[in-house]
C-alpha cells in the first residue's frame, strides 16, 4: 500500500470515528438521524403544536403497520401489541409496544424510529413517544411503551399504507450509570461488571440501513 493510500485510509477512519462520537451528543444525533438516515424525531410540544390546526378527513382511511426490532447488542424483547390498524387522517390514535429486559442487570435503551415510505415521514406526526427519551428497564422488567400519533390529512393520495418501525439500541453510557446507581429495589448479581462495549449508535444505524 502506498504512503498516500495509507494516509487517506487513516483520514477516513478518523472521520468515521469522529462522526460516530458525535452521536453521543443529542442535538447532533437528532440532526444526523433526520438528515442522514431519514429518521424523523419530534418532541411532544412540537408534535402537539403541529396537529393543533389539523382537521379530520372522514372520507379517507390509511393503513398503518407497526414493526419493532432490537439491535443484537441489546438483551431485550420488543414488539408491537398491534400489528396494523386503519386510521382516519387528522384523528389521534394510540398504540403500545411491549419491551422486556432479558438481562440480570438494569439496561438502558434508545429507540430510533423510521417511517416508510420515506415520502410519508413528514405526514406522520408523533405527539407522544417512548423514542423521545432514554428507556430504563430493571432486571426482568417488562413494560408497555405507548405511541400517540396523527396522520396529516395532507398525506399524498397515492400513499395508502404507512409502516412505523422502531429499532432499540443499547445505550452504553446510560447503562453504566444505572449499574452505578441501580433503580430502587434492584439487587445486582454478585460480581456484576459493566455490559460489554458495543459499536457506536451511528455505525449500528448505518448497518441496518435506517
Amino acid at each position: 500500500m502506498s504512503s498516500n493510500a495509507a494516509t487517506a485510509r487513516k483520514i477516513a477512519l478518523i472521520s468515521v470515528g469522529s462522526f460516530a462520537a458525535a452521536f453521543t451528543l443529542v442535538p447532533l444525533y437528532e440532526i444526523a438521524c433526520e438528515k442522514v438516515f431519514g429518521i424523523q424525531l419530534e418532541d411532544t410540544a412540537a408534535g402537539e403544536q403541529r396537529v393543533a390546526g389539523l382537521t379530520v378527513d372522514p372520507n379517507r382511511t390509511v393503513r398503518v403497520e407497526f414493526d419493532g426490532t432490537v439491535n443484537s447488542k441489546l438483551p431485550w424483547s420488543f414488539e408491537p401489541q398491534v400489528l396494523a390498524m386503519d386510521v382516519v387522517p387528522g384523528k389521534p390514535y394510540e398504540i403500545s409496544y411491549l419491551a422486556g429486559n432479558l438481562d440480570a442487570r438494569p439496561v438502558v435503551g434508545n429507540a430510533a424510529p423510521s417511517v416508510a415510505p420515506v415520502m410519508a415521514s413528514g405526514y406522520f406526526v408523533k405527539t407522544e413517544c417512548f423514542c423521545f427519551t432514554e428507556q430504563l428497564l430493571a432486571p426482568g422488567e417488562s413494560k408497555p411503551m405507548p405511541v400517540r400519533f396523527i396522520v396529516d390529512p395532507a398525506l399524498p393520495a397515492n400513499v395508502e399504507t404507512i409502516t412505523l418501525s422502531y429499532t432499540f439500541f443499547f445505550n452504553e453510557q446510560a447503562t453504566a450509570r444505572a449499574l452505578v446507581a441501580p433503580p430502587a429495589g434492584t439487587t445486582l448479581p454478585a460480581g456484576t461488571a459493566p455490559l460489554a462495549s458495543t459499536v457506536p449508535l451511528a455505525a449500528s444505524l448505518a448497518s441496518t440501513g435506517r
